[in-house]
This record gives C-alpha cells, structure tokens and sequence, in this order.
C-alpha cells in the first residue's frame, strides 16, 4: 500500500488523488463505490479536509461521480483515440467492447448556401443531405454531431439507413467509395444547456467540437460537425522526430 509523504513539497490531497487514482484503475471496477471518507482519513492518516479535496478534485476531472445519500462510485473509463490513422465511432466502439448505436434526431435534404458549397467544395444551391445524430455506446450518449453529405453522390439514402447501417458502411458497400482520408480540427467549447440535456450530462463538463472533413481522393464526401463529451473522450497524438 501505497503511504502520504507528509515531509514532500507535493500537496496531501494531490498524494492523495495519486493513490486513489491507482487503486481505481487496479482494484476498482467502473461504478463500484469508493470507501467512505472516514475511512480514507483513517487508512492514509490525513485529515478530512484533505481527503475532501481530493475527491472534489477528481469529481472535477471526471474519475468519480457521487450519488446522493449513497456515497462516491467511480465513472465508467474515457475511451481513448488515437488519431495517427482513420476512424470511425462504429468500429473504435466496438473494438473497446461497447455496442454502438446512432439515434437520427434530424434528416432533411436541402439546398446549399454560399457557407455550406464552400464547406463542401460544391455549386451553390447543389442537394445536400443534413442529418443530426446522437451516438451512444451502451445505451450512454457519447457525442452530438451534424452531418453535410452531398446528395449527388449518394442517392437515395434515407433517415431508416443511417439508424440501421453506419454511415461508412453506406459509403463503402452500396456505393463503393473507397474513403482515403479525413481532417479534424479540435476545439475545447462549453457544452451548450441544449447540447447537455441530449448528452445527460451537466452542462458545467467542458466538450470538444470536432468538425471532421472526409475525403474520396480529393473530394469531399463528409463535413460533420460533433460535440464529444469532455468527461468520456480522452484523444493521443503519437509524435516522431
């Protein structure tokens, strides 16, 4: 067991944080609960201020979550992405284990605007598909986006495919585009009170707005606009000299 170093420059209640962080990551589950706060005081021997302060702190970066009247339990793990190569929400979901599902909350087809033909690289006034999109993993809301798809391209798609098949697959199967490459731009944002009710979550949680550009050679196929909860996404850039 890991013991406080009262005699370290570093701060009890960051000492702290440090030994819980382990012990959830090695004997904790996701939403098993956390000793009480007497118990910690007793098992580190540091005051109950201290230990408050740690676990504010770690309720503030999104490693517990508290429960009224029951006690601290820890928050189910971020989903980590790397973004050295292309992804998909669909297939990264299920690689970590976690049924994806896309709820449509919108779909509509429409003319685009000057903004819109210059997003897309199209004529002004061409059909473009918008469609908005909530994606859960386990039955948990994940991330918020709209798309822009030119209607050109593919169509025929309708509201009943895109909540039976991923958009991608829709791409590359019925019209056998091969995708070759995607941009992102990141944006750390404060989640918007709209935004935090479809997400469940509170709208004090930071998010990250990806607008991703997707490519068929030089094309653009896709131009989606999403918010990423902060507190379910943790993204790694792999650097090389």
């Amino acid at each position: 067991m890991k013991h406080i170093n009262k005699h370290s420059r570093i701060p009890l209640y960051i000492q702290l944080m440090d030994i819980l962080i382990e012990e959830m990551e090695n004997e904790l589950g996701e939403h098993e609960q956390l000793s009480p706060e007497r118990e910690i005081c007793s098992k580190y021997d540091v005051s109950r201020t201290t230990v408050r302060q740690a676990i504010n702190e770690l309720e503030r970066d999104g490693y517990i979550y508290k429960v009224q009247g029951k006690g601290t339990f820890v928050s189910p793990k971020r989903v980590k992405q790397d973004l050295i190569k292309f992804y998909s929400f669909t297939e990264e979901m299920k690689k970590q284990g976690k049924i994806p599902f896309s709820k449509v909350l919108t779909f509509e087809v429409v003319e685009a605007d000057r903004k819109l033909s210059g997003k897309l690289s199209i004529a002004e006034g061409s059909k473009v598909y918008v469609f908005s999109r909530l994606r859960l993993a386990d039955n948990v809301p994940m991330m918020l986006g709209t798309s822009y798809v030119p209607y050109d391209l593919f169509p025929g798609i309708s509201k009943r495919d895109l909540e039976t098949t991923a958009l991608y697959d829709l791409f590359t199967k019925r019209f056998h585009t091969s995708i070759t490459k995607a941009e992102e731009l990141f944006t750390p944002v404060m989640t918007r009170a709209h935004e935090a009710r479809l997400l469940n979550m509170p709208d004090s949680i930071p998010s990250l707005r990806i607008e991703r550009f997707t490519y068929m050679g030089n094309q653009i196929i896709e131009y989606t606009n999403t918010i990423a909860r902060g507190d379910k996404f943790k993204y790694r850039v792999s650097l090389e000299n």
